[in-house]
């Protein structure tokens, strides 16, 4: 039986619910959370001014934004069992696979393991998104050999990660543009982590199990692992100078340029566009080519192949000068979206339906079974 209606193949372009809170024009090349242009708020709001628009509906008052800030901070720890379970892993796992199961981990410890309530759902939300910056500052120091540092109340979230994972309180500049990663980096409507966890989240699951279904989604290449396919890129080219034979190599090879073209954004992601010059702000700083490389590439890709940066691409050069190691890219970019997946997942609890679509059937037409004996 065929099922009418069938959607594209990868859902392109199939509206299949309603959301509050990421407005995505493809066409434009705009991105607005809640209705604030993406650019407005890297330019303007903090980390945790986004964090509580997303969580809450709208920007926090001075009042609002404090207690927030409060209980991100106070949720910063976290329990010595996950620190041991995170000390017994190899130093050459998957930083994904032990962030999705450091995550899953976390909630036996869970204070409202038992409690379903809005609030309960909304203060696991909080909790998830301030422990996680926790359990990837505590992993890259122990597979370095170093002692795990604990969070400080004093820091903001961009700060006290940086400061977790080097031993040291970050510029103020440096610090800022993390912020405006994690910003730029917080939501972007359905994309497939997103989904996923929408969809584990229609089963009524919780939200620990829908977040790491989330990071289960993130992981791969053509999702979040593509930053890291960037990053490895341009340290194969090593110089601008390189740049022009290494895409003609790929191009000859017919092979995918990592970090080009997106399924929905017609024009340039504005995300790539706000990263763009971050990358180039921190080159001016710290030197290094690495935003030159970048430059020509994105010139080269654009008269070639008529194709522009995502947001994946600037997000390589300026992970690597912010001193974040490669394989460290796609937990990073986890730590800023959990803002998002958990306000979506809380917004798919308040109005839930099961997500369970159809398929359409392409197989054999009903035939009977023949006894092993009397098969060919």
């Amino acid at each position: 039986m065929r099922i009418n209606n069938t959607a594209p193949k990868g859902l392109e372009d199939v509206i299949i619910g309603s959301s509050s809170l990421t407005l995505i024009d493809g066409r434009a090349g705009r991105l607005s959370y809640r209705g604030y242009d993406i650019s407005d708020l890297a330019e303007n709001a903090t980390f945790e001014e986004t964090a509580y628009l997303l969580l809450y509906g709208n920007l926090p008052n001075v009042q609002e934004l404090r207690q927030l800030k409060k209980n991100l901070s106070d949720e910063r720890e976290i329990p010595t069992q996950l620190v041991e379970l995170l000390k017994g892993f190899p130093n050459d796992a998957s930083a994904m696979d032990i962030l999705r199961t450091s995550i899953s981990a976390l909630s036996i410890y869970d204070p409202d393991l038992h409690d379903y309530s809005p609030d309960a759902m909304l203060r696991r939300a909080i909790r998830i998104l301030s422990k996680m910056t926790t359990m990837i500052a505590g992993y890259e120091r122990i597979r370095n050999g170093a002692e795990v540092i604990p969070p400080r109340a004093d820091l903001d979230h961009a700060s006290n990660f940086l400061y977790m994972m080097r031993g040291q309180v970050p510029e103020p500049v440096v610090a800022r543009i993390y912020d405006k990663c994690l910003i730029i980096h917080a939501d972007h409507e359905l994309n497939a982590s997103t989904f996923a966890a929408r969809v584990t989240a229609s089963t009524l699951s919780d939200v620990y199990s829908a977040v790491t279904s989330a990071i289960g989604a993130l992981k791969g290449p053509l999702h979040g692992g593509a930053n890291e396919g960037v990053m490895e890129m341009l340290e194969e080219i090593k110089v601008p100078e390189n740049a022009e034979a290494y895409l003609k190599k790929v191009f000859s090879e017919k092979k995918r340029v990592m970090g080009f073209g997106h399924r929905v954004y017609k024009t340039i992601d504005p995300r790539a566009t706000i990263l763009k010059s971050l990358s180039k702000e921190l080159a001016t700083k710290n030197g290094g080519e690495w935003f030159e490389i970048s430059y020509k590439l994105e010139e080269i890709m654009r008269a070639e192949k008529n194709l522009s940066p995502n947001v994946d691409f600037y997000a390589a050069s300026v992970y690597h000068m912010l001193g974040i190691p490669t394989y460290l890219f796609t937990p990073i970019f986890a730590a800023s979206r959990v803002t998002g997946w958990t306000a979506h997942i809380l917004e798919q609890y308040s109005d839930n339906r099961l997500i369970r679509p159809r398929a359409d059937y392409l197989g054999h037409p009903p035939r009977k079974y023949i006894p092993l004996t009397q098969r060919k």
